[in-house]
């Protein structure tokens, strides 16, 4: 017989299940276990008369064990679980589990740093599975909105021959007769397909920076979902589609999973509303001061700072009732060379923040060879740079872009840290498992 999901078992019928064993009652006369998989939880209930053949399977099972099942459904009003349970008429053991090394005192909570070097266990809890499907649906929601736009999937080389972008951060490899470099981004291959007339493209993929840190949103490899687009008027335009695409996917999520996710995590999936509101970075600050005292230095304000970032979560709520902002108005030393920049030096892109925390940079890119080639040179990177210069000596359209960072999504969602909101963690000092 071929194993069926839980969640597509048929009532009246013999069934075939198979999952993890949650828990394990096994008594004198009767035996009741909770077996999970992926898609939910079903109670089988062995009567041991019944099945004498079954006393040394039984006996050998252990939490985590994995077991396959056979046996009719019944609905029950007895049984607390989803109101059914399986009469098994036969039990396979795949799999005898050791015992859980990660189990916490009750009322505890194993520290992070064990639960990561056990990720595999720390991954079964129903958290975890929420959570990670709820990512799967995100992503594949904003894949989805971007085809419906028009949009090519792109995967661009994660090994390159320069130090991308600003020359810091990177990982360096051993790569044949010469040194390699691991991606920071996609973005020059971004624009390199503008200039390919591509027009519109995607990409979802691995992105490092070799940067120590601590904090709770970094990491040194994650998932970024990048784009970029082609004959737009200004960064306005890349703002609009970032707002659409986000709001169309967390109503994809909330549609789908908000009541579970509100059962599970205590949250709203909160679908936004269109348009995001916008300030300008000085107006930001000039707020911050007027309404909650928080002053910074002058030399500061082309940037915005740690403790103003995690403070626009309350400003955006009190003026505008809003999740997201858009930050406009930051200064040329802050942005990339390869930003725009308008008639009076000023960047043309923007950050956005979801509850006090940054989830993009975006911006028009310059497209214009020798424009492009000055700002690299003011920020000393033309050497570096010169297989990217050479995309927009032959002809490019305007063009602008932004990338979210997959994980750190997950991570606000859930109000999770980004150890816990990554499938695996990689930082300074976890290179396992």
């Amino acid at each position: 017989m071929k194993r069926v999901n839980i969640k597509n078992i048929t009532l009246g019928e013999v069934n075939k299940v198979a999952g993890f064993v949650e828990n394990i009652r096994n008594k004198k006369s009767m035996c009741f276990i909770v077996l999970k998989d992926v898609s939910g939880k079903l109670q089988l209930t062995i009567e041991k008369a019944k099945h004498p053949e079954m006393e040394e399977v039984l006996a050998s099972i252990t939490p985590d064990s994995v077991i396959e099942a056979e046996g009719v459904i019944m609905a029950s009003e007895y049984v607390k679980l989803n109101g059914m349970e399986m009469y098994p008429d036969s039990i396979k053991v795949d799999s005898i589990a050791a015992p859980n090394p990660i189990v916490a005192p009750k009322g505890e909570e194993t520290n992070i740093d064990m639960r990561l070097d056990y990720r595999w266990i720390d991954l079964r809890t129903d958290k975890n599975t929420l959570m990670f499907k709820t990512q799967s649906l995100f992503v594949n929601s904003c894949r989805e909105f971007l085809n419906k736009n028009d949009f090519i999937e792109i995967h661009s080389p994660k090994l390159i021959g320069t130090e991308s972008e600003s020359g810091a951060g990177v990982f360096k490899v051993d790569y044949f007769d010469r040194n390699a470099f691991l991606a920071q981004s996609p973005q020059f291959y971004k624009q390199m397909a503008m200039a390919s007339g591509f027009e519109r493209i995607y990409e979802t993929g691995p992105v490092f920076r070799a940067e120590k840190f601590a904090s709770r949103k970094h990491a040194t490899e994650f998932t970024g979902l990048d784009l970029e687009f082609s004959y737009i008027e200004s960064y306005k335009d890349v703002m609009k589609m970032e707002e659409e695409m986000l709001a169309y996917a967390l109503k994809c999520v909330k549609e789908k999973y908000g009541e579970e996710i509100k059962k599970v995590f205590d949250i709203d999936v909160v679908v936004p509303t269109l348009p995001f509101p916008v300030m300008d970075l000085h107006d930001v600050y000039d707020e911050l001061e007027k309404r909650y005292g928080y002053k910074v230095p002058e030399e500061e304000k082309g940037d915005l700072t740690t403790e103003g970032e995690r403070m626009v979560e309350k400003l955006s709520m009190d003026m505008f009732g809003h999740e997201f902002l858009f930050i406009t108005g930051y200064s040329k030393e802050t942005r990339a060379f390869y930003h725009m920049r308008d008639e009076h030096g000023v960047p043309c892109g923007y950050d956005l923040i979801w509850k006090g925390c940054e989830i993009t940079t975006g911006a028009q890119r310059e497209h214009r060879y020798d424009i492009l080639k000055k700002q690299a040179e003011e920020k000393g990177l033309v050497n570096d740079v010169k297989f990217y210069l050479d995309f927009f000596k032959y002809g490019c359209p305007p063009h602008g872009g932004f990338g979210i960072g997959v994980d750190r999504i997950t991570m606000i969602l859930f109000n999770e840290g980004i150890k816990d909101a990554m499938f695996i963690f990689r930082g300074p000092d976890r290179l396992n498992p």
